[in-house]
């Protein structure tokens, strides 16, 4: 094997390769070759480094370089004046607030105040090479407990870790082991939930694509200690570049001897195989990825017995999602006191997050739990697009709800943002500024639950159905304030009476809007206005007789003809024929048309 001096890695991840970061490889692995630094600089095609906002990006080892938004013709000048003069390539070195240069990746906002333990080889390895993930301690945690532990003291590492299930739920996960370990039966499970569907979430998905040997790993370790010998990944159809990373990774630990009979020489099997979901949100709940998983319809079963004691054809079965599975091979290899130390009283651990909407730093995150949205939202996030202000940030996905200036210093943790309205959820983060209406956008995620409701319960499937149709009276000026008493009232009995987890939450962007901005919700029914001029049906465009100047590059522009006037006089729109497109506003150059 040559002894590299340099290494380009390049990010894999989903957003990156469909900016030609692939063609960036290849690329920069044609100027290698053609300066004569084939045995002396490898490039290597990583997982996603996070900061998406920045790519695709290439990191330059060992002196840990950090070129942002980089493009196929970048490559050349990256491997001449770096590789091969030892100079960094100046233009394509992240830039911070005050537009200096910062060439390593440790001096950046964005990664200061991340430690990272689910997201720790991603970035830094070949996804597809298992020999990566064996240099960097991989399977060792398999190998320590099969050699060194029995699979009672196994489970008992991990209920001394306090590790708590990170799809949601934040069920303690050493807990749910004993459970199926206890459970006798002839066959168990091990299943990881990879169906992700929260908008704006890709927290699983960048796992399995930069390190799917991680959860492999932790899959037979819950076997081992669970007396489970098969594994099943539950994952959605339209994660194609993870399931490829998924399917090799699963293929080279059969070559060597990790997955299979009789694992590190001893009485242990275990072999996994992949399950495809049909993107419906509802299957991320655990009953019903199991019916999924049986080729039943996907609704999910009132509980108990729950999956450790009855689930995947009637056997006891584990149920863990992507982000909890990485994080265990860690904490068998560094001890429980090394997790147990990070975070707050009864939220250990790191979480990660997406985060997305008017943040300037969009991307992936690990923080410790405790961690501040203040920290998260300004200082890892970099602020609001565009210098606005903050108005709310959603966590939790649809089942989450919208939280506040005022709750910009509560610590994230499970119990913290349950007390605020909200909740973690898989780790969905949408920032959002004063340009963002909050009934529109209760009406959003309330309208994307409806849609992914399985039907099953009345509550849910009637409920929910009447709740939007409400929303949508008010955002069309239509509403009263008897219906906001209507709004809040049945959200209550949707909540108390649901059957599962959708629909027992659908109503919180709901509530965590009408308790956080009721104002605007009042403004909508009274004044039959949308503060931020996001509700098409109470907007109206004018335009200011004393600053238009005739351009007529409104009048040019306008779809429906709604803008009339001659050249250099005022013009003037007929709110009667427009469509509130906003083409007028974008366009004039003046400031003369206004929103009110």
């Amino acid at each position: 094997m040559a002894d590299y001096k340099m290494h380009l890695l390049v990010c894999g991840g989903t957003g990156c390769k469909a900016s030609e970061s692939e063609q960036i490889k290849e690329n920069l692995l044609a100027e290698v070759e053609r300066n004569g630094l084939s045995g002396e600089v490898q490039v290597v095609m990583t997982g996603c480094f996070g900061f998406c906002e920045k790519g695709p990006i290439v990191k330059v080892l060992p002196d840990n370089t950090f070129y942002v938004q980089v493009k196929p013709e970048d490559a050349g000048r990256i491997v001449s004046e770096h590789a091969l003069k030892g100079r960094p390539v100046e233009d394509l070195l992240y830039r911070d607030e005050h537009d200096l240069p910062i060439s390593d990746s440790k001096h950046m906002e964005f990664y200061k105040k991340q430690v990272r333990i689910a997201l720790r080889n991603c970035g830094f390895i070949n996804p597809e090479n298992i020999d990566e993930y064996i240099a960097r301690d991989g399977y060792a945690a398999l190998a320590k407990c099969l050699s060194e532990m029995t699979p009672e003291e196994v489970v008992k590492e991990i209920k001394l870790s306090g590790l708590r299930g990170r799809g949601g739920g934040g069920f303690p996960t050493g807990l749910k082991w004993e459970i199926t370990a206890r459970s006798v039966a002839d066959q168990k499970y091990v299943v990881c939930n990879a169906d992700e569907g929260d908008p704006g979430a890709f927290m699983d998905r960048s796992i399995l694509e930069g390190d799917p040997h991680s959860v492999i790993e932790a899959m037979a370790i819950c076997g081992y200690c669970t007396g489970s010998t098969k594994g099943l990944v539950y994952i959605r159809a339209e994660y194609p570049l993870a399931i490829q990373r998924l399917k090799t990774a699963i293929k080279q630990a059969r070559e060597y001897g990790l997955l299979g009979q009789e694992i590190f020489g001893s009485s242990f099997s275990f072999d996994i195989s992949l399950r495809y979901g049909a993107g419906a949100f509802v299957c991320g709940e655990e009953t019903a990825l199991i019916h999924s998983m049986e080729g039943l319809r996907g609704e999910p079963t009132f509980k108990p017995p729950f999956p450790s004691e009855s689930g995947y054809l009637g056997k006891p079965t584990t149920v863990n999602n992507v982000e909890t599975f990485a994080s265990v091979p860690v904490i068998i290899n560094k001890g429980a006191s090394f997790f147990n130390n990070i975070g707050t009283e009864k939220s250990k651990g790191t979480k990660v997050f997406a985060l997305a909407g008017k943040i300037n730093n969009v991307g992936l995150i690990e923080v410790p739990m405790g961690t501040t949205l203040r920290e998260v939202i300004f200082d890892i996030g970099g602020g609001i697009k565009g210098g606005k202000k903050f108005k709310a940030v959603q966590t939790g996905g649809p089942s989450g709800g919208c939280l506040t200036n005022s709750f910009l210093d509560t610590p994230i943790d499970y119990d913290n943002l349950i007390s605020a309205g909200s909740m973690m959820g898989s780790g969905g983060m949408i920032v959002m500024d004063e340009d963002d209406c909050m009934v529109s956008i209760a009406k959003f995620y309330l309208e994307f639950t409806l849609d992914e409701s399985c039907g099953k319960c009345t509550p849910c499937r009637i409920g929910n159905k009447r709740l939007f149709e409400i929303l949508d009276k008010i955002t069309k000026g239509l509403g009263t304030e008897e219906d906001l008493s209507r709004l809040r009232s049945l959200c209550k009995v949707i909540k108390d009476t649901s059957l599962c987890g959708l629909g027992q939450t659908s109503p919180n962007p709901v509530l965590s809007t009408l308790d956080n901005f009721y104002d605007e919700y009042l403004a909508h029914v009274k004044d039959h206005k949308c503060p931020a001029g996001q509700c098409k049906s109470l907007v109206r465009y004018n335009i200011d007789s004393e600053k238009c100047t005739g351009c007529t590059l409104c009048f040019r522009n306008c779809p429906v003809g709604a803008i009339t006037g001659e050249k250099r006089s005022a013009h003037f729109i007929d709110n009667s024929i427009c469509i509130k497109c906003g083409v007028c506003y974008d366009k004039c150059k003046f400031d003369a048309v206004s929103v009110s």
